[in-house]
């Protein structure tokens, strides 16, 4: 699938003081994607804050990205969950004719085994009616979806196009990307390691980063992909203080704040996450005035 080479980023979900949705705010976001290079958008990740929306909200956010988004960009949309059946569930119900993909996160919490993870994303390949990237992000499910795993999904269902990998590890991501199925991608999910993984063969990054500073990482990317390694890293290392900075005290915490110096939105987030404390919020302002000259 080429929709998913290059750029995608994973949209935050604004919220006003009150800490009902910001619908204008989130007009300006997916634009403000748009008009900077953004090859894809990512609806209802984790970093939509998702956990904490309603259903309502849910389709609220869904709506208005699509209606902004005017079919301008590709659409993936999230849905996953530590609840096979649910997953399946929605996946049975749900009008996905706007999106070119789901994202589904290894199951959390649960810590399955190995085969628990393939038995349950060999469900959701199953009752999905379009394509699924994988989502293996360690830090936050406390489980690793091995290579091998992935692997085995992707020769097994053809739907199952690409991962997310989110573990930090290059040597894992290069082991993908060695043994891959030949038209699967390998899709970083840690800004800090996008380059090296697209180098190393990778198609590209859904990112947090590059939703604050989209021209600038989707160059990155487009260069990386080029093979002009030089000029992508004059930009990966213009944004490497920012990658550390976003995720210091939590996502979407940082790139909320950044969202707020930039005028794209409040940096309001919903509890159990808070805001960024004065010292980085002061930093982040430093990096985003120096980075915008």
């Amino acid at each position: 699938m080429q929709s998913l080479v290059g750029t995608g980023v994973a949209l935050v979900t604004p919220f006003k003081k009150d800490f009902s949705v910001d619908v204008e705010a989130l007009q300006r976001i997916v634009n403000f994607q748009i008009d900077n290079g953004i090859d894809y958008l990512v609806v209802l990740g984790t970093t939509a804050e998702s956990a904490t929306l309603s259903q309502d909200e849910k389709e609220l956010v869904i709506k208005t990205i699509v209606e902004t988004n005017k079919k301008r960009l590709p659409l993936v949309l999230g849905v996953g969950g530590n609840n096979t059946a649910k997953v399946v569930e929605e996946l049975n119900t749900r009008d996905l004719s706007d999106f070119v993909a789901i994202l589904s996160v290894s199951p959390y919490y649960n810590k399955p085994t190995q085969e628990g993870i393939y038995q349950h994303f060999k469900m959701i390949a199953q009752a999905s009616p379009i394509p699924i990237i994988l989502y293996n992000v360690p830090g936050r499910t406390a489980s690793n979806m091995l290579p091998s795993t992935v692997i085995r999904l992707a020769n097994d269902f053809k739907n199952i196009v690409a991962i997310k990998e989110a573990a930090g590890d290059i040597v894992q991501a290069m082991k993908l990307i060695q043994n891959k199925p030949k038209d699967f991608h390998v899709i970083s999910g840690d800004d800090m390691i996008t380059l090296p993984m697209v180098l190393a063969g990778g198609s590209g990054v859904i990112s947090v980063i590059g939703e604050g500073f989209p021209r600038q990482f989707s160059d990155m990317v487009r260069l990386g992909l080029e093979r002009k390694t030089d000029e992508a890293y004059q930009l990966h290392y213009l944004l490497a203080d920012s990658i550390d900075m976003i995720f210091e005290q939590g996502n979407p915490a940082g790139i909320k704040e950044i969202f707020s110096l930039l005028g794209l939105s409040e940096n309001t987030v919903r509890l159990p996450l808070v805001n960024v404390n004065e010292d980085l919020a002061n930093r982040l302002a430093a990096f985003v005035s120096k980075t915008e000259k």
